[in-house]
């Protein structure tokens, strides 16, 4: 009986070949479903602050809607067209995009009831800021028994 054993390149010779040609050839992405974005919430004793990093998005893209104790956000990240030079006819390839484009949304629910007229936003250099505003407490109503 004979043992066929055949020996390939070493573990180095393959990993060298994978990013030899990672480089060379265009790299397909799957834009069709963005990573969601990042969320910090922190409570405190009026209100909850929100920071959600979106980057790369236009203000007038991004919709915040506040119902009851829950939040939604949402932002649409709009792919730029990209062409030739004016009077060149290079036409380029496009060999690697890592940059999302697409609608991304994140909802979550909060402990309390939110204030929804008292909300405020604000947007600077890719991240959302919300202070939300904690319903007042109701005080406890008796009702009389007729």
């Amino acid at each position: 009986m004979t043992n066929l054993i055949t020996r390939f390149g070493g573990l180095d010779e393959s990993f060298d070949d994978i990013l030899r040609g990672f480089f060379v050839r265009p790299v397909a992405v799957d834009n069709t479903t963005a990573a969601p974005f990042k969320v910090d919430v922190r409570e405190g004793e009026a209100a909850y602050t929100v920071h959600a990093d979106i980057p790369g998005v236009k203000k007038e893209d991004i919709r915040v809607s506040v119902d009851g104790n829950q939040v939604s956000i949402s932002a649409e990240v709009k792919r730029q067209n990209e062409t030739a030079t004016a009077g060149t006819n290079a036409v380029e390839r496009v060999l690697k995009t890592e940059r999302h484009y697409g609608k991304v949304a994140r909802s979550f629910t909060l402990a309390s009831a939110l204030d929804a007229a008292g909300a405020q936003a604000k947007y600077t250099d890719g991240v959302l800021e919300l202070v939300l505003p904690k319903q007042a407490a109701t005080s406890a109503k008796q009702v009389m028994i007729q």
